[in-house]
């Protein structure tokens, strides 16, 4: 019983709320994804330079291609931009998240 009260305490503080400067997973702090200008890499070739390209046009902090067939997380990511590739690894679509 003596050792539960003495470790009260540091449980407690782990149970806490996380300090400000420590960034929430799927946040970049100072990176926000916008996809508005991002229709004139549709139909290019996916490769490194436009991978590049499209994350300094979109804000994205991550690029994640999307090849076919393959399963993606749903989870949303405001600073992530996902750019699907047909099978001649050719962009068909760029979206936020």
């Amino acid at each position: 019983m003596r050792k539960a009260l003495v470790l009260a305490p540091a449980l407690l503080a782990a149970c806490s709320t996380a300090p400000a400067d420590i960034p929430v997973h799927g946040v970049t702090p100072g990176y926000k994804c916008e996809a508005a200008a991002t229709d004139q890499f549709v139909g290019k070739a996916g490769t490194s330079q436009i991978g590049a390209a499209i994350k300094r046009v979109t804000h994205a902090a991550v690029l994640r291609w999307a090849p076919p067939g393959v399963m993606l997380t749903m989870d949303y990511r405001e600073d992530r931009v996902t750019v699907w590739l047909d099978s001649a690894r050719n962009i068909t679509k760029i979206r936020c998240g």
